[in-house]
């Protein structure tokens, strides 16, 4: 939901910018195009590398782990058996079942990664993965604000274009209320308003910026 807002309010604003600048309708179905395609790009690169990383040190910790465990077995050993104590269990059992664990590396390392470190070996997340739902995202949040220069007549284009964003806007706001909790009309219309006051920032910006040039 977080993507498809920057998509809507990011093109939304460009749009709104260069039509302030009193860009013909092909220039803002390209600024649009080109909104969505750089955008969508952008935030796929940058979760790429921020999912990549993570996973980097996540693996890191992992192998540092791995080499405790193969140098110091009974010392990892006695870690669990600490662990499991503060779970409740009694001081002899906990040792019992850490010395059982310890004794197959492969499910130590396993055990120690998940219970010590707070990591699940098999989801350390996919770097392509958020980033093909980082562009698609964006990219269908950005889509929306464009698609009336792409399906009807210039003159009629731009105000279709205020319409569908505002009601998208009123809808990711009402949608996220399910997870925050608040009402869904207030949250629709704090969306609303936030988005609304960026498009007629960067509206009245490009309208001077425009004024400027010309």
């Amino acid at each position: 939901m977080f993507g498809i807002n920057d998509g809507l309010v990011s093109n939304a604003s460009l749009i709104m910018g260069m039509a302030g600048a009193a860009a013909d309708s092909r220039t803002l179905l390209l600024a649009g195009v080109a909104g969505l395609l750089a955008g969508a790009f952008s935030m796929a690169a940058g979760e790429y590398v921020s999912v990549r990383s993570q996973r980097e040190v996540f693996e890191y910790q992992i192998a540092l782990e791995r080499a405790e465990l193969e140098e110091y077995p009974e010392a990892e050993a006695e870690e669990l058996a600490i662990i499991y104590q503060a779970k409740g269990l009694a001081r002899d059992e906990a040792r019992r079942i850490a010395g059982t664990l310890i004794a197959d590396p492969e499910r130590a390392l396993d055990t120690l990664a998940r219970e010590e470190l707070g990591l699940n070996p098999d989801e350390l997340g996919s770097p392509w993965g958020a980033a093909i739902a980082s562009f698609v995202a964006f990219g269908a949040g950005a889509l929306i604000p464009l698609l009336p220069f792409l399906v009807l007549d210039a003159r009629l284009a731009f105000g279709w274009t205020v319409t569908l964003t505002a009601l998208a806007l009123f809808s990711v706001g009402a949608v996220l209320s399910l997870y925050t909790g608040r009402g869904a009309v207030v949250s629709g219309i704090r969306m609303l308003a936030i988005g609304a006051a960026a498009g007629l920032a960067t509206y009245g910006i490009g309208a001077l910026v425009g004024v400027a040039v010309a």
